[in-house]
Parts: structure tokens; sequence; C-alpha cells
């Protein structure tokens, strides 16, 4: 008798953890699913927000159109930072660009938000509003430190010739990354100045022209990196001139006056032929190289979508 009533009491126990599971699963699924809609919502990196949401058993999956796959990747890590997301499918596509009509020929609908209910066992999901483009313009004076791809020589390059390079490190705005680290650099040679062989110095000046990341090109304007080599007109003097010199000390031991004479022209002959030889230094800036700049003028650019809490989730 007792053994029946222990049996029929562990049954209901088991029954009723059995439903509290049941509705805190479908809990979970409503509560992932709002609260990504809710920071998709916020994202300003999503300007077009055509999607879905949906969550089974802290599997999210992302349906509908955008614009572009910088919003697409967006949507995706936004999804992957909520708490209880498993993994995330993203199956958003992106929209073909068409030409939009003018203003006064069509009126812009009515965005509704609608959000289905929450059933045991399947998705959930919410329609999301749109937002504007935000863009961050980088004042006058902003610093970019970039990583030369190409090598530069003052012997072989020539002015107006364009170098290519990477960004070091990530320029933030706002507490934002603006330019990713990375982004591809081109620049322009100017001034270019190669050293000749008996005086002058190598001279060269660098400038930035155009930064590209996340399919998007920009142009802009920096100061000049400049360096120059060191000048050999001195030491040009002192090879033919030393030259001349023991010349005119053989040349008078072996012919008296007009053997010094002699001897000192072939030694300032020598003297020169060496110099011609060993050329002025040249500018030489290997791959590699860390080159500073600053820009000229305020840039505007659309923000880089980072990934933040990247670990948390597997994104698909």
């Amino acid at each position: 008798m007792k053994s029946r009533k222990m049996c029929r009491s562990m049954f209901a126990i088991l029954f009723v953890f059995g439903l509290l599971l049941g509705c805190s699963r479908s809990r979970g699924d409503a509560e992932i699913t709002s609260e990504i809609q809710s920071k998709i919502n916020s994202d300003t990196n999503i300007p077009t927000k055509q999607l879905t949401v949906g969550t089974s058993h802290g599997v999210v999956t992302l349906s509908g159109t955008v614009s572009n796959d910088f919003e697409r990747t967006a949507a995706a890590n936004d999804a992957s930072q909520v708490e209880g997301v498993k993994t995330v499918l993203n199956n958003l596509q992106v929209a073909p660009v068409v030409a939009s009509a003018p203003a006064h020929l069509s009126a812009p609908a009515r965005q509704r938000t609608r959000f289905s209910s929450a059933a045991l066992g399947r998705p959930t999901a919410a329609s999301v509003r749109p937002s504007a483009v935000s863009l961050v313009t980088l004042p006058e004076g902003t610093p970019l430190s970039v990583r030369l791809v190409d090598s530069i020589d003052s012997n072989k390059n020539k002015d107006g010739d364009t170098f290519h390079a990477t960004l070091d490190s990530p320029i933030l705005a706002g507490g934002r990354v603006a330019v990713p680290k990375d982004a591809d650099v081109e620049g322009q040679i100017q001034d270019l100045k190669s050293a000749g062989h008996f005086t002058g110095r190598s001279e060269i000046a660098l400038v930035l022209t155009r930064v590209s990341f996340n399919g998007k090109e920009y142009e802009i304007e920096t100061d000049k990196y400049t360096k120059e080599g060191a000048s050999r007109g001195k030491r040009t003097a002192e090879t033919i001139g030393g030259g001349a010199a023991v010349g005119a000390l053989i040349g008078g031991l072996t012919g008296g006056g007009k053997g010094a004479a002699i001897g000192a022209g072939i030694g300032a002959g020598a003297g020169t032929g060496v110099q011609a030889v060993t050329k002025g230094q040249q500018i030489h800036l290997p791959s590699e190289t860390l080159l500073e700049f600053r820009l000229n003028a305020p840039l505007t650019v659309e923000p880089s979508a980072t990934s933040r809490n990247a670990g948390r989730a597997r994104v698909e």
C-alpha cells in the first residue's frame, strides 16, 4: 500500500516538473526573440530592418532582406550576444539595388511591428522597424598609423607613384570603431629627389589618398610624411681633395714641380672616380615600415560593424 502511494507521488512530481520545464522553455524562446528584436531595433548599423527573428530551443533564425553584407553581419552579431542563444542561422538575403521613385510620386508605407505568440516547440517571430543610416565624421588632425605593403626606394620610384598600406590600428569615434584595423590604404609619392653622383641628398614625401573597408572607398587628405638621406657633398670634396694631395706628393718625389702637378691631376681624377662609384645615400622604406599621418580635412564614413563577445555563440 505504501509503495503504491509512493509511486503515485513520484509520478505527480515528474508530471509537474515536465509542465514547468515546457513552460520555462516557451518563455525562454519568447524572451530571447524579444531581446534580439530590441537589439536590432536600436542598432544604427542596420538601417534596413525588413527581417524577422525566430527562436526555437535557443537556436535563432534570421530571415528577410537587408541592403548589404555589412547589415547582414551586424544583425548576426547582435543576435549572438543575447544570453541563451546557442546558434544563429543567418538566412538574411541582400536585396538588389533598385532606383527609388521621386518623393512626390509615392508615399512611404506605414511600418508596423507585429509579434507572434510563442508556441511550445515552434519558433517565435517578430518584425523589425527600419531606422536611418548612422554616419561618423572624423575631425581634422585625426592620427592614422599605417604599415607599408609596398616597399619604397628613392632610387627606383618616381614622383606620382602609388603605394599600398594597411591601417595598423583602428580609428575610434564616440567609443565605437569608425575605421577597422587592417583597412586598405592607398598613398602617393611626392617631391621625390634622388641623390646625384657628387652633391645633394635624397628626399621623399608621402601622402595618403584613399581608405577602403566594408566594400566602400573614401577619398582622404593627409599631411606629408617626409624623409631625407644624408648629404654626400662634403664627402665628395674630401675624397677628391685627398686624392689630389696624395698624387701631388707622389709626383713631387718622382719628377719635381712638373711631376707634382701631373700627380695632383691624376690623384684628383682617381678621387672623382671613387666618389662617382659610391653614389649618394638613397632612401629605402621596406615593406612593414610603420608610418604616421594626420587628416588634413574631416572624413565622414559609415562606421565598421564590430563583434562584441564574439565567442559567446556560434554564427553560421
